[in-house]
């Protein structure tokens, strides 16, 4: 027997919205939530735009005794993992232990717990340090909390990646139910700005230096300039198919091929190649010819030889076709949030396979490249598949297919 696994609940905590509903009415909307970063004074600092989760304390949703000894990076996914619990309708104390795991992605791990301790280290001295860094901090975090918090005792790991983890994450956690696990909490969350977390960055020259939101994060523009970083992400309930739907649930979307390759180096540096290869992958695994994808979630580095890789390894795999596949890139609204940014498109992708809607890419008026970017207004569709597509600033590619329930 085939063991198939559904989405049956997203939890979403995004600069442009906490909560699924909120978050996809803002994407519809084409919404734009980039600002002035405020988390640390950004004088002196390149980076002055960011995508900040505003007005939204994950802390409330926490009992104070785990907030304490947790970064804001873990607080995130734990509190999108209540959200999507409760949009599963799934109690996790129903089902065997056993048969229940987590496994997420981060790419920045603790950074505001960890600045805020070494500042003590530095200013009181080695005394002053607490106790919970040792923990707060490691990338493990959010996993561990999570199956602490749930009594969680299934496979459960962690990815330390930055985009493309985010997918690498919820594909292993669809290999565990695979080869028998009954449930999973899967995604990424992160909260990267700290000041030393950001110098770390500005490095690769990926980071975008403009100070007007508007203009700050143009991915497939001729003004591209770089991305716009952002903290917040998404965790969703994953679940084997014929056990959800015994139990009652409504799966959201099936998570059909998974496909990934390293290329190495910097992300437009044989990541046309790599990247095709990893979207081939993902289609063979799902069973997928190239003509049944409707929509691509696209990765949109906005960096001009990195997005020319990006339409280059589409146009590889799709060939003409590609000339009329809508192509959408909703993040750049919100901001890239590494390992979250690609939980938050899987979430997006779903609710286009239920809601037939491609939202569009938010301040973008049209492309210099040769791909269909929906722009403006959300655009209908009828497709039943979507293709996500995520790279790591170092080299990894990953492309993630999903299919309507039932296809």
């Amino acid at each position: 027997m085939t063991r198939r696994t559904v989405v049956t609940g997203m939890g979403v905590i995004a600069p442009s919205g906490v909560g699924v509903d909120a978050f996809w009415r803002s994407a519809l909307a084409g919404h734009g939530a980039l600002g002035r970063l405020s988390r640390y004074p950004a004088d002196g600092y390149p980076l002055t735009v960011a995508g900040e989760v505003r007005g939204y304390d994950p802390a409330s949703a926490i009992d104070t005794r785990v907030t304490v000894q947790t970064d804001r990076f873990t607080q995130f996914a734990l509190a999108a993992a209540d959200l999507a619990l409760e949009q599963a309708r799934l109690s996790p104390d129903t089902l065997p232990p056993y048969s229940f795991g987590a496994v997420t992605a981060s790419a920045a791990g603790g950074v505001e717990f960890g600045q805020r301790e070494i500042e003590r280290l530095w200013s009181r001295g080695p005394g002053h340090v607490g106790p919970y860094q040792s923990i707060a901090w490691f990338y493990a975090a959010s996993t561990g909390q999570l199956s602490i918090r749930h009594g969680l005792k299934g496979p459960c790991g962690v990815l330390v990646a930055d985009e493309s983890g985010g997918l690498d994450a919820l594909a292993h956690a669809a290999r565990d139910i695979r080869y028998g696990t009954t449930a999973m909490l899967a995604g990424g969350a992160e909260a990267p700005f700290a000041p030393f977390s950001m110098a770390c960055q500005y490095g690769h020259g990926l980071l975008s230096e403009a100070d007007d939101p508007d203009h700050a994060y143009l991915p497939f523009s001729d003004l591209a300039r770089g991305f716009t970083p952002a903290e917040g992400g998404a965790v969703l309930v994953l679940e084997e198919e014929e056990a959800a739907r015994a139990r009652g649930a409504v799966p959201q979307a099936r998570i059909a091929g998974h496909g990934t390759t390293w290329t190495g180096g910097e992300p437009h540096v044989h990541s046309a190649e790599g990247l095709a290869k990893a979207v081939l992958g993902a289609l063979d695994e799902a069973g997928c010819a190239p003509s049944d994808v409707g929509v691509v979630f696209a990765d949109g580095l906005a960096h001009p030889a990195a997005d020319r890789a990006e339409a280059d390894a589409l146009r590889q795999v799709f060939g003409p076709a590609l000339d009329s596949l809508p192509v959408t890139v909703p993040k750049a609204g919100f901001g890239r949030a590494y390992a979250g940014a690609a939980a938050l498109d899987v979430t997006l992708a779903a609710l286009t396979l239920r809601h037939g809607l491609v939202p569009p890419t938010p301040y973008a008026t049209g492309t210099a490249y040769d791909l269909d970017l929906v722009t403006g207004a959300p655009r209908p569709t009828d497709t039943a598949t979507a293709l996500v597509l995520a790279r790591g600033l170092a080299g990894g590619n990953s492309a993630l297919v999903l299919r309507a329930p039932g296809h």
